[in-house]
């Protein structure tokens, strides 16, 4: 034991330093020691030094006897290099370069099939109301000649000899840390343990086969355009008892002749012509559920906005509808006969000046109201 340093110098720590602090000094001083990084005569010796006061001062009971007995608490296996070397130092030497702890790839397991993805087109009504619709999807299934064993009927998959069925390879390796075990998948069963020796002639020995199914989706009341559906476990099938993936269905729907949406507000452009605006006038208004009797009353103004409730969209994540907006459009009439002429000239001598109605709010704020949050 004579000779050494004692470890807390060696790391430059005190001896009362936490345990972070002390795996903080030995990733730095670790990596400048590194002989891939220091090509400085000695930087390798100094690299094992350090090594070294982290294998003891790294452990908790380790340290506890170096405290209370000096070097001669430890048990020897240190001054020998590396022939003796901890892979949990080794986790922590690789973490320090490469940002991560030392890891082994391990015999793969089951696997969830892969996702479906399907674009579908509906009309508004069935949006607003719901469907069902069907669509056809081509999607991977297990063999229905071997059930997804691979295998002919009558023959069953073999132990790999290549990895007596562990699925795994492991080779051992030396390095500057010493020796470790390499471990990989076997490439001869890829990871299965197993291999197939008699394939099924249907799908070659993949286990699957692709399969078109009709799938019916129940669409519900309110989806609007770009709303996705999925469909559990109506996607490609998994390996190696893994489970079915997902089919997700993305809507789009189709413009109305009619009517426009704003979120779950209905909107609808009223057209009526001069007699109806300045009289008044009883119209049956569309809406989705069929006509409306919406009455206009005498004096109605261009860009008026009614409301009918309960004639909008049902809420998709909550309850009861929104409603219908009605805006009125007074059309003003672009081709006249001679007696329209002389009524409307005979009206104009009767008629006051034109002015503007006064409201709160500005032109742009009705707009605003009609087609926004109205």
């Amino acid at each position: 034991m004579a000779g050494k340093r004692d470890y807390y110098e060696v790391l430059g720590v005190s001896r009362d330093a936490s345990d972070s602090e002390i795996k903080k000094a030995f990733r730095k001083l670790a990596f400048e020691c590194h002989p891939d990084h220091n090509r400085d005569s000695g930087a390798e010796e100094r690299f094992k030094e350090v090594n070294e006061a982290y294998q003891v001062l790294g452990d908790p009971d380790k340290r506890a006897a170096y405290n209370r007995f000096g070097h001669a608490g430890t048990d020897g296996t240190f001054g020998r290099g590396f022939e003796g070397f901890d892979f949990g130092g080794f986790g922590d030497i690789f973490e320090a370069f490469f940002g991560g702890a030392a890891s082994r790839t391990r015999r793969t397991g089951a696997q969830r099939g892969a996702d479906l993805r399907y674009s579908m087109s509906i009309a508004f009504e069935e949006a607003v109301f719901g469907c069902v619709k069907e669509v056809e999807a081509v999607r991977t299934e297990k063999c229905s000649a071997c059930n997804g064993t691979g295998s002919e009927s009558g023959s069953k998959p073999e132990r790999c000899p290549e990895c007596n069925g562990t699925g795994e390879v492991r080779r051992a390796q030396r390095s500057l840390f010493g020796q470790f075990i390499n471990v990989t998948p076997c490439s001869r069963c890829r990871g299965e343990g197993r291999i197939i020796t008699r394939p099924c002639a249907h799908c070659k020995g993949q286990g699957k086969e692709k399969v078109s199914r009709k799938i019916s989706i129940k669409v519900p009341p309110g989806v609007d355009e770009g709303t996705q559906i999925r469909l559990s476990g109506e996607g490609d099938a998994g390996s190696r008892g893994g489970s079915q993936g997902n089919l997700y269905v993305s809507l789009s729907v189709r413009k109305h002749k009619l009517f426009q949406r704003d979120n779950d507000t209905i909107l609808y452009e009223l057209p009526v012509n001069f007699a109806q605006a300045a009289l008044g006038d009883e119209i049956e208004v569309p809406t989705l559920d069929g006509g409306f009797k919406l009455k206009i009353p005498a004096g109605c103004q261009n860009g008026r906005v009614f409301r009918i409730k309960d004639k909008g969209v049902p809420r998709l994540r909550g309850s009861g509808r929104s409603d219908q907006l009605v805006r009125v459009q007074v059309v003003t009439p672009q081709s006249l006969d001679a007696r329209q002429k002389k009524l409307f000239k005979e009206l104009a001598k009767n008629l006051e000046e034109p002015t503007l109605p006064q409201e709160d709010k500005g032109f742009f704020d009705r707009i605003r109201d009609t087609f926004g949050g109205a």
